[in-house]
């Protein structure tokens, strides 16, 4: 027996994986920008970075990330070609939210057994989804675990690497009192929650090719819909707005993630009346019987990013994100905290501080949701 045959008997397909890599190399090419050194199949990717000479004092900044058990709908729907989109919006979006420029990307996917079309499929979502945002996916790996995954499990994960000079960075120490809050709308559940959402619907028996009319599709489309890419929106408002901070709204809801971008010693506050729910949450919320305060710890509803801004340039940056398709309106605003002195004397109005490990200010979240 052959040292190829014997890889093969062992459970690893070398010539799919080659198969896989033919049938995406014309998406994942079309990725590549005047910056890209080399072509696809190379150990490394490289990106000529010159430009970074005529930032004052650079800074690079990255992040990496996946789409969670989202992936277990696209298996169940047996649509691959979306998931890509939502790695995208988790990984480059988590970069602008400090003001950095996107310089490149990777991707990763590890599966039981490589069928190239359905890799082909993955891999075609995220490089359209890179695409779109101008960012190269340079370099990823596709890797057969046979005897660990089963054959037709996969996962993905990718990471990306920006740049931001560094008297240019947003965050925390930008935002001040009297700052106006601007909430950008999501396409949907994104791709956060999704234990909780599979949970929702395994419990309440519901088929995935049901058809839900207040979705006007079936529930699976619904759940696989994927996430708003922020990346090109958020740097245009950047460079026409005064932007103190961003706030991607990912796992743990609007509070928790809000709250890591405002300072100590201030409070955001924000009204659920100005957010009117998209019919996925109110849909899943009835149908596991579950309050709105626990689906807001998990869920957007319906914000996928907020921009915190000087009150001179909320109008802008309302009217930037309306152009570009993005719905977006006012949902709070800033105060210090010595002044905030109403408290959480309801259910409906909590104060969130203290998340995701970061010892920062607090968000004041009121009122009832728009329905």
């Amino acid at each position: 027996m052959t040292k190829e045959n014997a890889y093969a008997a062992a459970g690893v397909d070398t010539a799919a994986g080659d198969l896989a890599v033919e049938l995406m190399k014309a998406a994942v090419g079309r990725t590549m920008t005047s910056s890209v050194v080399g072509g696809v199949g190379g150990f490394a990717g490289m990106v000529d970075v010159s430009e970074l000479k005529n930032y004052r004092k650079p800074l690079l900044a990255t992040s990496t990330d996946g789409v969670g058990t989202k992936i277990a709908i696209a298996q169940a729907m047996d649509i691959h070609d979306t998931i890509g989109q939502d790695l995208v919006g988790m990984v480059v979006d988590d970069i602008v939210v400090v003001g950095a420029k996107p310089l490149l990307m990777t991707d990763y996917i590890a599966c039981g057994h490589v069928v190239p079309e359905r890799i082909a499929d993955i891999v075609r979502g995220i490089a359209e989804a890179c695409e779109s945002v101008g960012v190269p996916l340079l370099g990823g790996e596709t890797a057969e675990h046979p005897g660990i995954m089963a054959p037709d499990d996969y996962d993905i994960a990718g990471a990306a690497t920006g740049v931001i000079d560094a008297d240019k960075v947003l965050g925390a120490e930008r935002v001040r009192s009297g700052d106006v809050l601007v909430a950008m709308a999501s396409s949907g559940l994104h791709s956060n929650g999704y234990s909780l959402v599979r949970k929702i619907v395994t419990d309440s028996g519901w088929a995935l090719d049901r058809e839900v009319s207040e979705f006007g599709h079936t529930l699976g489309e619904e759940l696989l819909v994927p996430t708003r890419l922020y990346t090109a929106l958020c740097l245009s408002i950047a460079d026409a707005a005064d932007v103190h901070a961003y706030s991607h709204i990912t796992g743990g809801g609007l509070a928790a993630n809000l709250a890591r971008v405002v300072p100590a010693t201030l409070t955001a506050r924000v009204s659920r009346e100005t957010i009117v729910v998209p019919p996925v949450f109110q849909v899943l919320r009835e149908l596991g019987q579950i309050t709105w305060e626990d689906i807001e710890d998990t869920l957007n509803l319906g914000v996928g990013m907020i921009a915190v801004v000087s009150p001179d340039s909320a109008d802008t940056v309302v009217e930037l994100s309306r152009a570009a398709g993005v719905p977006a309106w006012v949902v709070g605003d800033v105060v210090a905290q010595d002044s905030e002195q109403e408290t959480a004397a309801s259910t409906r109005t909590r104060l969130v501080s203290g998340t995701k490990g970061v010892s920062a200010g607090a968000v004041r979240i009121s009122g009832d949701y728009a329905l």
